[in-house]
């Protein structure tokens, strides 16, 4: 048995791994500034004691041989970091911990991509799971199929590992995914995003071709040749490449599609065999298409049969918070999704376009993360919101920590979306976003809200209002 110590337990990835452990055996510990539910419920769940607020004596009582895991959102002038170095206790970033204890000596395919990398890597490791190679994964998102966001390796064979280009520790400031030792490789896209980490695309992608070079040449990387930036950085790899996407280009190319009652069906071409088969997935929107052509490419490299492959895109249930319907009452039809970049609000928007093509589009926007919320995308976040008949647009997250011609401005996305047509508002406070909403909703809607955060619980209190609105009829 080893004994783990997690400071900043409550991040997603944290919680998941201490689990993980947990289940093997290990004496996990914890703690964080503030744990409260599904966190605090899920680590109570899985029997692992925590402490609530960060406090040096937390670390000072831990056993002599107990290893603390370091989360990369704290560092220097955390109580718990200063008597961590003080006390010269061994210390690892989440990442390493990652690498030495769930990839070890296992195969190891590294899903990465500025978009879409939780989707492909639930739907890789499940597929990989129902062709019987039972396969751990570690995921950024809770997969509906596996219940958590990470598992060991149940015969030692593979790991799949959601690769995030983000730094791994204040003591670290490498991308996570430098450190997961790729064999096979998925870069799904490539673009400009993290605007704390990085100052520009270039930076980006520099750290993309470091991931590169880091696949060994008996590898495998899979690269969505419809993504310039993306080919850019796998043009001098030493690792044979295999390019899918919808362009006439790629080796796996996607052709035909038709969405039918919210799935979407499509002709794979290859260009090695001449072959082409038909698949479908319980999806909508192009760029699902392109992550199940990952999952597929890597599928097929690893031996699994086409047959195989389309029953386990058949029980996918996808993953929570993208594209998650969270409530349908009286017609009208409540999605939750993870947007954080123009991009992908601007791909969920559009799918969701098409599923629900004769139906008015209600788009709730969160300008929280560290890219969203500043100026850089000002353009094109009101070009991802036209796609919606009504947008509404909440507050700046820490507007604090830009000046003011840095910050994305909602108010001129209001005025920009107003000219194209759109009804438009900026609604800082959530519990006037959900009134205004529910002046405005009719049946027959869909009510798209596009968060990285808690998004003050509009997501809840509208479909708690439906609900209740129902229930007065």
């Amino acid at each position: 048995m080893k004994r783990f110590y997690f400071i900043g337990i409550g991040g997603t990835a944290m919680a998941a791994v201490a689990a993980a452990l947990r289940n093997r055996g290990d004496d996990v510990l914890g703690s964080d500034s503030t744990l409260y539910p599904p966190t605090s419920t899920f680590l109570d769940l899985h029997g692992i004691p925590y402490h609530q607020g960060f406090d040096e004596n937390n670390i000072y009582q831990l056993a002599s041989d107990a290893l603390v895991i370091v989360g990369n959102a704290v560092g220097r002038g955390n109580p718990e970091v200063e008597a961590l170095l003080n006390t010269r206790r061994q210390y690892t970033s989440l990442p390493e911990l990652i690498r030495a204890e769930l990839i070890s000596e296992k195969q190891s395919l590294v899903v990465a991509g500025t978009h879409g990398k939780t989707t492909t890597t639930s739907l890789t490791a499940w597929t990989l799971d129902v062709a019987g190679l039972s396969p751990g994964f570690l995921i950024g998102g809770i997969p509906k199929n596996f219940g958590s966001g990470c598992r060991l390796s149940i015969d030692g064979g593979i790991f799949v590992t959601e690769g995030d280009e983000y730094d791994t520790a204040f003591f670290d400031k490498r991308s996570k995914f430098l450190h997961y030792r790729p064999e096979i490789a998925i870069i799904n896209n490539v673009e400009f995003d993290h605007a704390d980490m990085f100052d520009n695309l270039a930076q980006v992608k520099r750290a993309f071709t470091h991931f590169v070079n880091l696949v060994p040449g008996n590898g495998l990387i899979i690269v969505n040749g419809d993504d310039i930036q993306a080919m850019d950085v796998v043009k001098n790899a030493h690792t044979p490449i295999l390019e899918i996407g919808l362009g006439f280009s790629n080796v796996l190319r996607a052709r035909d599609l038709r969405l039918i009652n919210g799935r979407t069906a499509f002709t794979v071409l290859d260009r090695r065999n001449s072959s082409y088969q038909r698949f479908s997935i319980p999806m909508a929107g192009e760029f699902n298409v392109r992550n199940a052509l990952c999952a597929l490419a890597a599928a097929r490299h690893l031996g699994i049969d086409d047959a195989t492959i389309q029953h386990a895109f058949d029980g996918f249930l996808g993953v929570n918070r993208r594209m998650e319907v969270l409530a349908e009452y009286d017609g009208i039809t409540v999605i939750d999704d993870f947007a954080h970049h123009p991009t992908a609000l601007n791909a969920t928007l559009t799918a969701l376009r098409e599923k629900y093509p004769d139906r008015r589009l209600l788009a709730c926007f969160d300008p929280r993360s560290n890219t969203t919320t500043r100026s850089i995308y000002q353009n094109e976040i009101a070009e991802a919101l036209s796609l919606a008949d009504i947008a509404v647009i909440g507050a700046i997250d820490r507007p604090h920590r830009y000046r003011e011609h840095e910050r994305f401005s909602p108010e001129q996305a209001v005025h920009e979306l107003e000219t194209r047509g759109v009804i438009a508002r900026t609604i800082p406070e959530p519990s006037e976003m959900v009134d205004w909403v529910m002046n405005v909703v009719r049946s027959g809607d869909v009510i798209a809200l596009c968060s990285n955060g808690q998004f003050g619980g509009v997501g809840e209190s509208i479909s708690t209002r439906l609900r209740e609105r129902i229930g007065k009829h």
